[in-house]
């Protein structure tokens, strides 16, 4: 009886490792890192006018190719990108390996549309590969399954007819192949771009399944038909009752635009990224590196401060969640063990007062500066006294919370 339960138990997991269903230990670093870096990156970077100019120009393939001849990327340094993640806090990096353009950074079989067959003459991908992985940084490869460079996917992007359809399909399972096979472990699959919405044709459930057995560990999207492992909304914060990840550009484009001078503050970013954390979410930041592979000052220097923030409160980032205690009169809040972090937007000057608490508060500090404050307590209600009049940090100041014992709440603030 005894193996005869084994047995069942032994099948009942490789269901679940079949189905991607047995992720929660798989997600756990995912789910700690809370914060990464994305970069949008090609062909469509020299012009400089967005990653959507064949399309949206309505490029003829001929024409674009030639500007794939002239990407010469002479200051691409990938271990550079990554040195940046790792000073802005970021704990992975997501490359746009191939975009809708069809043009591959990588030495793809399938396709005359590479950088090693037109342009730079060489593996893009494989050296940003090999310097996330000496950095010891998480990897993820962005993918996009349409391709407007395929004869008949142009002008309408999301063809109907099979005759285009299968060449775009087979070349896909083919390029994820290649990538999930000649670079080493890859953390991340970051699809983007499907068509059509029919994933019996796509054949959705066969490509993620060929993922997973190429690489055990990978977590993978939502954006290829199947429900994935997290789900991504895009320049919108959306907490969902799943792994969530909030991909966001620092100005209003994803690729190269030098015109495009509208970028988010840095109290902005910080304040997105903390919205994320409390809601339990990742949040996805976008760099566009030009065509010598130069990412902006502008953005250089933004990421740079959000690290600087972070040195001093990555405690309140990484491996944060929702928190049974709120204070939303105040901003936004997290938990992480037993600590409660108040992201203070809204700084309430010498007394930092909030409700419905059902622990016992034993001490407060804030975290920009160390400074320890009083805490007075009155059943669920709490009086943190002696804080600074003004703000001491310019983008988010951190009060940390510790409990006597498990951090819980009378009643759930209403707002």
């Amino acid at each position: 009886m005894r193996n005869r339960l084994s047995i069942v138990l032994l099948f009942l997991l490789m269901m679940l490792k079949g189905s991607g269903q047995e992720l929660p230990r798989k997600m756990d670093w995912w789910k700690d890192a809370r914060f990464g870096m994305f970069i949008h990156w090609g062909v469509y970077s020299g012009p400089g006018r967005g990653e959507w100019i064949m399309y949206q120009e309505h490029i003829p393939y001929e024409e674009y190719r030639k500007l794939a001849g002239s990407f010469q990327p002479r200051a691409y340094d990938p271990a550079k990108w990554v040195a940046l993640a790792k000073e802005a806090g970021m704990k992975y990096v997501v490359l746009t390996t191939r975009h809708h353009d069809g043009y591959c950074l990588y030495d793809s079989k399938v396709s005359d549309f590479t950088s090693v067959k037109v342009g730079p003459g060489k593996d893009l991908v494989a050296e940003f590969a090999t310097a996330c992985h000496k950095a010891g940084m998480r990897m993820g490869f962005y993918y996009s399954l349409t391709d407007w460079h395929l004869p008949g996917v142009l002008p309408q992007g999301y063809p109907k007819s099979r005759d285009i359809l299968q060449p775009l399909v087979k070349q896909a399972h083919d390029q994820v192949k290649e990538l999930l096979t000649n670079y080493g472990k890859v953390d991340i699959l970051w699809f983007d771009g499907m068509a059509p919405g029919d994933t019996g044709v796509w054949h959705s459930d066969a490509l993620i399944r060929m993922a997973r057995q190429l690489q055990p560990d990978i977590v993978i999207n939502d954006r290829a038909g199947t429900a994935g492992d997290f789900v991504t909304p895009e320049n919108v914060v959306t907490a969902h009752n799943q792994p969530w990840e909030s991909c966001y550009t620092m100005n209003r484009t994803w690729g190269y635009a030098p015109s495009d001078n509208n970028y988010k503050p840095v109290a902005e970013l910080i304040r997105l990224l903390t919205s994320c954390v409390s809601q339990g979410g990742n949040f996805l930041l976008n760099v566009s590196p030009d065509g010598d592979g130069k990412i902006p000052d502008r953005q250089i220097t933004s990421l740079r401060e959000i690290g600087n923030w972070i040195k001093k409160h990555g405690v309140a980032i990484y491996k944060a969640g929702p928190s049974p205690i709120v204070a939303s009169n105040l901003g936004f809040q997290c938990r992480v063990g037993d600590k409660v972090y108040l992201f203070i937007q809204r700084w309430p000057g010498i007394v930092l007062p909030f409700a419905w608490c059902g622990s016992h508060v034993i001490s407060a500090k804030i975290l920009t500066t160390g400074q320890t404050v009083r805490v007075e307590q009155k059943e669920d209600r709490v009086w943190l006294k002696g804080l600074p009049a003004t703000p001491p940090d310019p983008y988010m100041n951190v009060v940390e919370l510790t409990f006597d014992g498990e951090p819980k709440a009378t009643n759930p603030a209403y707002r």
